[in-house]
Formats: C-alpha cells, sequence, structure tokens
C-alpha cells in the first residue's frame, strides 16, 4: 500500500481549514502532521478533518500557541510520549499508523540571539534538539520510524537563501546545524526530502511574510522536514527512488500559511 506522509506548519488550523481541505482534496495524504495549530484541543475543527476524509485525530493543543496534530485516512495507534520539550509547551505528538511510528515536532524558533547564555530561548532550542538526540539514540534503528515537522533549522548551504548572510542568523547558526548533525546521526535518518531533490538545487519551505512577492524575493529556507530511520528507508525507495517534495504552490494562496506543506511517499 501507499502511505503519503505529509508536513505542515499551518500557523492557525482554524484560519487554515479551507486551504487544508483543498490541500487534501488536492494531494491525497494518508496522514497529515501540523504543527502551529495554536488552539486547545477542544477548539480543533474536528469535524472538518473528519469530511475531508481524515477522521483519525490525535492533537496536543495549547491556548493561543504552538500546538501540534496528527490527522490520518488510517487508523491511529498509541506511539510513545517524548519528554522533551522542558517547557511544557504542546511540540511534539505522536502516532503510530500502518506500522509506522511517527512523532511530529515544532521545535523552538529560538530567539533572535544565538547565544546560550544571554538568550534562554536560543537556549531552550538546543536543549530540546539534546533531549531528542539522546531519545533516539536509544532507539532500534531497524524500526520504521519517521520524525517530521517544523524543525526550525536550515541545515544546508542550499536550504538557505544566502549561506554566507544566514550563518549569523538563527535558524542556520553553526550550533543549530550541529545540533541537528548530532539528531540525524544518533539513528542513522535519512533526510528524505533531500534524498528526492538532492543539493545543489535550492530547497525551501518557508518564506517571510514581509516579502510582497515571495516568488520574486525568494529569501527562503527549508525549516520543515521529513526523516525516516533506517526501518523505513526500503519502503522509501521501493519504487527506485524517494518520491519527496515541498508543494511551494500552496504558499500562493489566499492568505497561505507562511510555510508550505512537504509530503513524502512510502510502499509499505
Amino acid at each position: 500500500m501507499r502511505l503519503r506522509l505529509c508536513t505542515w506548519n499551518v500557523n492557525s488550523v482554524r484560519l487554515r481549514a479551507e486551504q487544508a481541505a483543498r490541500f487534501v482534496a488536492e494531494n491525497a495524504p494518508d496522514v497529515l502532521c501540523m504543527q502551529e495549530i495554536k488552539c486547545q484541543e477542544a477548539e480543533f475543527p474536528r469535524k472538518a478533518f473528519e469530511e475531508m476524509g481524515l477522521p483519525h485525530i490525535r492533537l496536543a493543543g495549547q491556548k493561543g500557541w504552538h500546538g501540534v496534530a496528527i490527522a490520518s485516512r488510517l487508523p491511529i495507534e498509541d506511539a510513545p510520549a517524548l519528554a522533551v520539550c522542558r517547557e511544557g509547551h504542546a511540540r511534539v505528538i505522536g502516532a503510530k499508523v500502518a506500522g509506522v511510528e511517527i512523532q511530529n515536532f515544532y521545535i523552538p524558533a529560538g530567539g533572535d540571539i544565538p547565544d546560550r547564555a544571554a538568550n534562554p530561548k536560543f537556549d531552550h532550542k538546543l536543549d530540546f534538539f539534546e533531549k531528542l538526540t539522546a531519545e533516539m539514540a536509544r532507539r532500534d534503528p531497524s524500526a520504521p520510524l519517521a520524525i517530521v515537522g517544523d524543525l526550525n533549522v536550515a541545515p544546508g548551504e542550499y536550504d538557505v537563501w544566502s549561506h554566507k548572510q544566514m550563518l549569523k542568523t538563527v535558524s542556520h547558526t553553526p550550533p543549530e546545524i550541529e545540533a541537528m548533525a548530532k539528531l540525524k546521526s544518533s539513528l542513522g535518518f535519512t533526510d528524505i526530502v533531500r534524498e528526492a531533490i538532492p543539493d545543489p538545487q535550492k530547497l525551501f519551505s518557508w518564506w517571510s511574510y514581509r516579502a510582497a512577492d515571495f516568488r520574486a524575493s525568494n529569501r527562503g529556507l527549508r525549516l520543515d522536514h521529513i526523516w525516516i530511520s533506517p526501518g523505513l528507508k526500503e519502503a522509501a525507495l521501493r519504487l527506485g527512488a524517494a518520491a519527496a517534495r515541498v508543494h511551494d504552490d500552496v504558499r500562493e494562496w489566499e492568505r497561505p500559511s507562511d510555510h508550505a506543506p512537504v509530503s513524502a511517499d512510502f510502499v509499505l
């Protein structure tokens, strides 16, 4: 069977419910992982997702901020709860779908100053990565696992509009890139989007609202990721090559999120 897994920082699920319905109708995801839903659990628009054909829902909500959700066409089973946010924010939700464990993250942005001592938000971001890396290092690499979401780091030279200019800007600083590399190596994860669209092609999933025309300025960052364990790689490559993409056309829609959805297909 094909399993299409998507991640999308929707920047308020109640504001984007119609866009989510359009995206689901046009792209047929089996699992849609969302970040920044910005609502409490009782406020989540469940009926809208049921009508989209994604009736199975797990979420962690928070008043006004953060929040993550997984909506699935297929039944959902429990997955381990990960205590990786020291502030207790609603930043991670897990589920198991068709035998695949999916952990959906909204990692802290980190504020403006890339200094752990001077900026508690940046320290929190790196602490989140460190806790998650320690958790993944204990896992069985042969088990099928995907970690997805807005990881808030653009790790590569071609994941940012200007590598040189962004090296001192939070989201692409050396400490963040190093933290992300340690997480990636902890379980031997594959960045399946870069497997499908390798360097040196520029690839972004986020563009600031400040640009009047995001395509013209194209000052983007690749902050949204789908990583898979060795145990899921065969399913990702079963048809001979990875099938993954950034749906940047969604960023063109009326009143869009500043993030575009990202998807990957697996043959289980």
